[in-house]
This record gives structure tokens, C-alpha cells and sequence, in this order.
């Protein structure tokens, strides 16, 4: 395995598809091992872009497939073959036991998302088990990239039996481009909270490790967008979320399917001979075609109960249409599926069971699989194509039966809830849920003139050709590389040899001083703002740096003055209190930089008394010289809602007061105006001379003080955002290790 993994690492410009069932399949018939292609929209839509890139793009890049190979190994030496089997394919196996896929396939995947994501929430199972077995099994896809995997791939990973595997690669490899797709509907906040708590959060924090998220649809991300703020209390600016160490993209894609092979299948050699064969067998009768995979989330039996209700309220069509419907086996032991084949077995006997003749079935049912040849037949054969899931991603089935009619023009008639509705506007457009809408749509369909047919046939062929499943998959990646690229240019990532250099640099120096931001800085973010109580560990390493002589440490922070005494009880330590209203130096007493009077506060307190009414979870912080109004425990949307309309009312009700509002970090704050942290700063900086200088902060505040900086400083952007700043690091914990880099440099 070992020798497989270094020729894989030395590959160029590689992207590594992952997903949860490899392109192949793999399946043992006595002692052999027998390759066959996986079935599948997904499958098929990328090998199509796989191959078309390989033959038209430029610059070229290698792939390599990652997934389960639908087998699980008996041993080393069986994996040994296996591995050396689907290299030769570009694809690279994650092995699974057989109980690990039971619980997390057929369980949490097809049990708990897939039903919840589709709206068939008293379908949807909590089983514990099979959460962590869901975990655990994106962890063993993360443990098996980590062997491969080099900081320059791209990662595209797919769908939602993977949605924890983001961030774990990326806790491994900040630095790589990763892409996620989710290829089924994501469901709405009212409809995702009914996962429960730990879940949820996990599976929007496992999404968001992508520095590109893709839907299908607009709705799908908007939802996606309002629960990562319902949950997770992200804001976002045009799709674009700002994490606390970087930027996440969310972004429509809708997937297109190889247009061009559709099309012209018709006329090849295989294609018309089952159309010929077909042709006997419908008698020249109009035929409406339904096919799917056994699911109850594709309306088959709503279908057919249309249909039923068509044939009562329209005797005059008897023998002379036919419904062909395909039903195509899938997670035949699970047990609603079973249900559902049963339900259909039961109403087609019901339906033929009243209307047949000798001469005539008016469902023609079988459930069985299908080649291209027979599909591309049925489609180009049948005047109607009945799409009408409950709820689905996309359906790439209706795209294929609008594609194949090349030779004779033919009527869709759409469910409103397939993705693909936003884009074939020109079909039936029906509420699935509404058989009288089915069979009104039949009706209409049967009856519609051929030139209506052509007219919306061509408007709905012209949009599927431009965008196909190769600018589908060529527009995601260009987004993901600039997504990436966008990212690298707002923000300098403190390097090795840049941090190697500040610690050379501090190490020679004889005169230090240090402005460190204490909230989001020196501590993490709280829930609560008196909750950041600073630790042992931290006080004992603040200390240490104060306590060389050579060094003048200053916390620079926007707690109120008592408080932040309180906490730091540090020898030999100056601070900034109140973003700059207050200043101390090293053993000295607190100054008031700017007299100013206070009587302005009790009117803005009754204003943010009426607000934390109006908000509960929301407090007020009262400080000397001024008041922050804090929001971080409330509803999310709401309480941007409420933030923005406050920040507007204090800005005109202060308009011809000397006051400043400032919008932080879920907070408001009104204080004195011409005060802040760079001003402050200037105290130090005017009153000494210092040979280093290292400045540090997290909130817009901050950028006050890297502003007033003279040119040599060093000065840190906690947080991948964009700064003033020359450096950014991660997170609080990656500068806490700088500080303690340089106090073992003292």
C-alpha cells in the first residue's frame, strides 16, 4: 500500500473526487473479483466531465476517484488486489466493514437524512448508534485521504453521506481547496432543526470546512445560508460567510446532464432497434412514460392515482394511451421502500384491474433495470414524460427526456418540487401532491398542438445544451479556485519563516512592546461576555512576558476598567480599557485620556432597556464612557434584525451628539467620540523608543491601532479576514503559541 500511496502523491495538479460509492462497482462471483460501472446521475455526470476534460481542456490535471468500492475486504492481500485493480482506473478504495455500512448507509444516511432532507420527517429515525457510526465513518474517509493527500489537490467531495468530512480534512490541511456538493435537497430551518441539537451544528460546522458549498437550486442555499445563521449565528454578505479563520462561498450550480450524447442517441444503431421493438409493443398508442428508482420521495403512487383519476374524468382516451412506467429496484430491504413497492404493485393491479380490455393495458408496469440504449428508446418514443417526484435535488431524468427527443417532439410535465423546475419553466408545471393537477396535466399534454410542443421543446433543448454537466462541473471548480484565490489575496497568513524572523527580531531586541487585544485575541469568544475569564495558563505566560524588563506589555481591550483589572492581576502589565477612554501605566494609576461628561447615558439606557425587552437573551454592559448593548444569546436573524435597527436609531438620535456608534462582534456600542485604541496606542508609542513592536487584535476596533503603527511593527490579524494588519493567524490558539514562542525567546 505503501509504494501505491507515493506514486499517487507525485501526481500534478490533482483533483480528488470523494464520494460514498466509487465509479465501480466491485462484486465477487466464486473466487473472482468482477468490476461493473455504479449506477447513478452522479456517476454518470462526472465521468461524462472526467472524459471531456481529458480531451478538450487545457492546462490538463490528474483525478483520482475516492470511495467505497462496494465490498468489503476479507484481507490484507485482497485489499492489496483491489487497491492495484482500481489504481489502474484512477480510483482509490476506503474500506468499510459490513456493519460499519450497514448502520451508516442503510441507517443514519437512508433512515435520519434522507427522509428529514426530503420533508418525510415521520419517516426519519434518531438512532444514536448510527450517528457515531456516521462519524466515524467520515473519519475513516478523512484517515484515508490523509495518506494521500498533498496540500495543493483540490478536493471535490459529494453529497450528503459526507458532510462531517470537510472539516475534518481541514483541520488536518488548512491550507487546501476543498469544494462540497450536495446533490439532494437541503431542507428548510424549521424542517433541519428537528435534527438534534450536537447533530445539526455538527453537520453545518463538517459543511462549512468547504471554502465552496454547492446547491442545486437558489432555495437550497438560501435555506443552507439561513440556518448556518439560525444555528451557527453566521451572517453572510452576498453568500459569502466569514468564519472566524477564513471565508466559506455558497453558491447555485444547477447539474446539468452530457446533452450532446442524449440527443443524438436516438439515431445510433442500438437505440433504434428498441425503439423498433417498442413500437410493436405500444400498438401506436400515445404513450406517457414514468421512470424512476423505487423511492417514496418520487411521487410514484400520487402518479398513479393521476392517472386513475385521468381515465375516470376521461372516457373518451380509453385505449388509446398507455402509461409505461419503469420502476427501477433500490434499498429493496428497506422497510418504507418495500411499503411503497407494495402500494404500486397493488394500484396497478387496481387501475388495469377496472379499465383493461383484451386489447388494451392501460399501465404498462415493470420493475426492473434498464441499458441506455432502453431508456434513450423510451424516451424519444413517448409523447409524455411524467416527472413528478415529492421532493427532489434536481432529477436529471427530466433533463434526459427533454435531451432525447431528437427525432419527434414530445410533452414534460414537471413536478414544482424537482430542482429541475427552475429550469424547464416551458413544461406542465404541477403540485405533486394534487392528483386532479395530474390529470388535468395529462389531459393538456395529450391535447396540446404539435407546433406548442416544438416551441417549448426547442426553448427548454437551447438551455440544457449551454449549460450541461460540463459547465456544470467547470463553473463549480472555477468558482472553487477563486473562492481560494480570493481568500489568499485579503489576507497574509503568518508563515513559518515569517514567524521564525518576528522571533530573531525579538529575540535581539533591547526595547519591546507588546499591544495585545484581550477578547478574541488572548481568549476565545464567549458565549456570554462575562464568561471570558482568562486561565492559569494564560496568566502565567502574560506574566513571564511582563516580567522581563526589556518588555512593556499592554492589554488593549474594550472591557471597562475594573473588570479587566480584576481578571489580570499581572505584575508590571499597562492597559487600554474602554477601546481607549482609560490607560495605565506599568505600576501607575488609571488616567482619563479625554475628560468628557456622562450625561448623555441614561437617555441611550432607556433606548437599550427597550431593546433587551424587545429581545430577550440580549443585556447591557454599562462602562464609564459608554454602553454596549450584547446580542450574542439571542436568535440569530433576529437579533441582526434588531442590531441594525438600533444602530440606525442611536446614529440620528446622537447626530448632534459628541458620541460615536460602533457595531462589533454581536454588539452595539455607543461611546465618546475622537476615543479609541489607536489614540491610546500613541501614549506608548510617543513616549518611548522601542526597537520591536508587536500590535494584535481581532475586531474592527483593532484596525485603529495597526493604523497609528510605525512601518517596522509587527502587527497580527487574529482571524483570516482582511486587515491593516501584516500578518493573520487562524485563532486565538495560534497566536497563544507565537507568545509563547517568543517569552521562551526572552
Amino acid at each position: 500500500m505503501g509504494g501505491h500511496i507515493q506514486n499517487i502523491k507525485k501526481l500534478m495538479n490533482r483533483l480528488l473526487i470523494v464520494s460514498n460509492r466509487l465509479a465501480v462497482n466491485i462484486s465477487r462471483q466464486d473466487t473472482s473479483l468482477i468490476l461493473q460501472p455504479s449506477a447513478g446521475g452522479l456517476v454518470t455526470g462526472l465521468q461524462s466531465f472526467l472524459k471531456h476534460h481529458k480531451k478538450n481542456s487545457a492546462p490538463q490535471f490528474t483525478h483520482l476517484w475516492v470511495g467505497w468500492p462496494g465490498i468489503s475486504a476479507e484481507s490484507a492481500t485482497e485489499q492489496e488486489t483491489i487497491e492495484k485493480k482500481l489504481l489502474k482506473l484512477k480510483q482509490f478504495p476506503v474500506f468499510l466493514s459490513e456493519s460499519d455500512m450497514e448502520s451508516f448507509y442503510h441507517g443514519f444516511c437512508n433512515k435520519t437524512i434522507w427522509p428529514l432532507f426530503h420533508y418525510f420527517t415521520t419517516y426519519m429515525q434518531y438512532n444514536r448508534d448510527e450517528w457515531l457510526t456516521y462519524k466515524r465513518v467520515n473519519r475513516i474517509f478523512g484517515d484515508t485521504l490523509l495518506n494521500i493527500i498533498r496540500e495543493d489537490d483540490t478536493l471535490w467531495i459529494h453529497d450528503y453521506h459526507l458532510m462531517l468530512l470537510p472539516q475534518m480534512v481541514r483541520e488536518k490541511f488548512p491550507g487546501v481547496r476543498i469544494g462540497f456538493f450536495l446533490h439532494i435537497p437541503f431542507p428548510t430551518f424549521e424542517v433541519f432543526r428537528l435534527l438534534p441539537r450536537q447533530w445539526r451544528q455538527e453537520i453545518l460546522t463538517g459543511m462549512l470546512g468547504a471554502d465552496l458549498i454547492g446547491f442545486h437550486t437558489n432555495d437550497y442555499t438560501q435555506y443552507f445560508l439561513r440556518c448556518a445563521q439560525r444555528i451557527l449565528g453566521l451572517e453572510h454578505d452576498m453568500g459569502r460567510l466569514a468564519l472566524e479563520e477564513r471565508h466559506v462561498k455558497v453558491d447555485t450550480f444547477p447539474m446539468g446532464i452530457d446533452y450532446t450524447s442524449f440527443h443524438r442517441a436516438p439515431n445510433e444503431k442500438e437505440t433504434r432497434r428498441e425503439r423498433s421493438e417498442l413500437k410493436l409493443e405500444l400498438k401506436k398508442r400515445k404513450t406517457i412514460l414514468s421512470i424512476d428508482r423505487l423511492d417514496y420521495s418520487k411521487g410514484i403512487i400520487n402518479r398513479l392515482e393521476g392517472f386513475e383519476l385521468f381515465l375516470a374524468q376521461n372516457p373518451s382516451w380509453h385505449e388509446k394511451v398507455q402509461l409505461v412506467m419503469i420502476v427501477v429496484p433500490s434499498r429493496v430491504g428497506v422497510m418504507h421502500y418495500l411499503k411503497t413497492k407494495r402500494q404500486i404493485d397493488e394500484l396497478v393491479g387496481k387501475i388495469n384491474g377496472r379499465y383493461a380490455t383484451m386489447t388494451w393495458t392501460p399501465v404498462l408496469y415493470q420493475f426492473k433495470f434498464v441499458t441506455f440504449a432502453q431508456l434513450v428508446a423510451l424516451y424519444s418514443l413517448c409523447e409524455i414524460g411524467l416527472v413528478t417526484p415529492l421532493r427532489d435535488g434536481m432529477n436529471l431524468i427530466a433533463k434526459e427526456y427533454i435531451a432525447s427527443k431528437s427525432r419527434d417532439p414530445g410533452v414534460l410535465i414537471l413536478s414544482e418540487k424537482a430542482g429541475a423546475a427552475e429550469e424547464l419553466s416551458e413544461a406542465i408545471v404541477i403540485n405533486p401532491y394534487y392528483t386532479d393537477e395530474i390529470a388535468d396535466a395529462i389531459l393538456e399534454a395529450l391535447e396540446m398542438p404539435r407546433d406548442e410542443q416544438v416551441k417549448r421543446l426547442q426553448a427548454m433543448q437551447n438551455r440544457l445544451r449551454r449549460y450541461d454537466v460540463f459547465r456544470w462541473a467547470r463553473d463549480f471548480m472555477q468558482q472553487l479556485q477563486q473562492a481560494a484565490d480570493e481568500h489568499n489575496r485579503s489576507v497574509t497568513r503568518l508563515t513559518a519563516p515569517d514567524r521564525q524572523k518576528m522571533i530573531q527580531s525579538f529575540r535581539k531586541a533591547r526595547r519591546r512592546l507588546l499591544l495585545l487585544d484581550y477578547d478574541g485575541t488572548l481568549v476565545p469568544i464567549v458565549k456570554h461576555y462575562r464568561d471570558a475569564v482568562p486561565g492559569d495558563d494564560l496568566l502565567a505566560l502574560l506574566g513571564d512576558l511582563a516580567g522581563d524588563a526589556r518588555n512593556e506589555l499592554v492589554i488593549v481591550t474594550g472591557r471597562d476598567r475594573a473588570t479587566i483589572r480584576d481578571w489580570l492581576r499581572v505584575e508590571n502589565c499597562g492597559f487600554i480599557a474602554e477601546h481607549g477612554a482609560w490607560i495605565m501605566g506599568r505600576g501607575g494609576e488609571w488616567q482619563n485620556l479625554k475628560p468628557v461628561s456622562t450625561g448623555w447615558k441614561e437617555q441611550i439606557l432607556q433606548i437599550l432597556e427597550t431593546y433587551c425587552d424587545r429581545l430577550p437573551g440580549s443585556c447591557i454592559e454599562e462602562k464609564d464612557f459608554s454602553l454596549a448593548w450584547h446580542f450574542r444569546n439571542v436568535e440569530p436573524e433576529l437579533g441582526m434584525l434588531r442590531a441594525k435597527e438600533l444602530t440606525d436609531y442611536l446614529i440620528n438620535f446622537t447626530a448632534n451628539k459628541d458620541l460615536q456608534i460602533l457595531q462589533g462582534k454581536k454588539v452595539v456600542e455607543t461611546r465618546i467620540s475622537g476615543i479609541g485604541k489607536g489614540m491610546a496606542a500613541l501614549h506608548w508609542l510617543e513616549a518611548g523608543e522601542y526597537d520591536f513592536i508587536l500590535a494584535a487584535g481581532d475586531d474592527v476596533t483593532d484596525e485603529d491601532l495597526f493604523r497609528v503603527l510605525p512601518e517596522k511593527s509587527f502587527s497580527l490579524k487574529v482571524g483570516l479576514t482582511a486587515s491593516l494588519a501584516s500578518f493573520n493567524v487562524m485563532n486565538t490558539k495560534e497566536f497563544i503559541k507565537l507568545l509563547q514562542s517568543l517569552s521562551e525567546a526572552c
